[in-house]
């Protein structure tokens, strides 16, 4: 049985190059420090319909967008459920593609899975063949966008446009590591469910759950039987569109923070954000090859999260330790008993610049010798 493990509050600062959370402007911080009301106040409504439309013009979608007291995984189950009668196609290229399809079958849907070797994406051609020989009906193709798992950066824009091909099919993505940090046209590519959490690429505390939902998709839900409680796009919808709130209490305080930093967002701009992550990604890449590998297929490379391959055989665990002791960094072995020593990962997102990249890759240059 776990015992209680006292939290002190003592403990030094580590800047983080995790997979999220990731790094929070200061200031951005200090927005939860405000005194509390309540959330059936007209000062939550302003609070609430800035938050919203802020994140519809820096997406730049016509789509409705619903934020949420929640972790991302929340919109794979609540999708699962609006949308999803009895078969999705889900493939799976990594731990996070995984475990999409292992909340379907929990949920009692018929889940196919479209497998990839670990490392290798998702391809169009092969959503295609499968749509069209299946003689199932699919109610929803659920891809992630980005595996943060391996390090893959899924093609959605051209399995969107496949998808759209076929109009009584929802597309559903998951992209909880790259919203924020990594270009998507929404609309144009038909994708009918794309949500993301704060405290990844969009470099805001842990607590809420960004969903931008298609109007197709909130019909499709208008005419099912059942939907999520918590999550439905309708109650969620609905909710704001009579009362410009949310249905339930929500984290008041991360909201505060979340209407901070979405100012600072739109006013770098989706482009501007996505050409600095582009940036970043390019150093940590360039670095990667000249000490190490890169673990995913060439030309599908995450934007937010570098999985690096370590053909050096460095003691990864050791020298994750030694970096954040001598220089209180933090990076990310690989995902799970299969990659923990064989990859490492470095999260290049949020307010990170190649400035701070490069801070770290010195460290871990110094502490394994390179």
């Amino acid at each position: 049985m776990t015992k209680k493990q006292e939290y002190t509050g003592d403990y030094p600062e580590k800047t983080l190059y995790i997979p999220g959370p990731t790094e929070v402007r200061e200031d951005v911080i200090q927005e939860m420090a405000q005194p509390m009301f309540g959330h059936r106040m007209d000062r939550m409504t302003d609070l609430y319909t800035t938050i919203v439309e802020d994140t519809k013009e820096f997406l730049g979608t016509d789509n409705e967008v619903i934020v949420l007291t929640a972790s991302g995984t929340e919109f794979w189950e609540a999708s699962t459920l609006n949308l999803v009668d009895e078969n999705i196609l889900v493939p799976t290229c990594g731990s996070f593609s995984e475990r999409h399809a292992n909340v379907a079958e929990r949920l009692g849907k018929d889940v196919d899975r479209l497998e990839y070797e670990w490392g290798q994406a998702i391809k169009p051609e092969d959503i295609r063949e499968t749509l069209e020989q299946s003689d199932k009906h699919y109610d929803v193709v659920a891809t992630v966008m980005n595996e943060s798992s391996t390090g893959v950066r899924n093609p959605i824009e051209e399995i969107g446009d496949v998808v759209a091909e076929y109009p009584d099919t929802y597309f559903v993505v998951d992209a909880v590591s790259a919203l924020g940090g990594d270009y998507v046209d929404i609309d144009e590519h038909d994708i009918d469910v794309i949500f993301a959490s704060t405290q990844k690429a969009f470099a805001m505390p842990p607590g809420l759950a960004v969903c931008v939902v298609s109007d197709d998709a909130y019909d499709r839900e208008v005419d099912t039987e059942s939907a999520s409680w918590y999550g439905g796009f309708q109650r969620c919808l609905d909710y704001y569109d009579r009362k410009g709130q949310t249905h339930s209490t929500p984290a008041i305080p991360v909201m505060l923070a979340y209407r901070k930093q979405m100012k600072y967002m739109l006013e770098e701009g989706h482009e501007g954000r996505d050409q600095r992550h582009a940036e970043m990604t390019e150093y940590v890449h360039e670095w990667a090859r000249e000490h190490f590998d890169l673990f995913a297929e060439e030309g599908y490379r995450s934007q937010t999260v570098s999985c690096i391959e370590n053909t050096q055989g460095i003691d990864v665990a050791a020298t994750i330790e030694a970096v954040s002791e001598e220089y209180d960094m933090v990076f990310s072995n690989g995902y799970g008993s299969a990659l923990g020593e064989k990859t490492f990962r470095i999260g290049h997102m949020g307010e990170h610049t190649v400035e701070s990249i490069k801070e770290l890759t010195d460290a871990i240059e110094d502490v394994a010798g390179l």
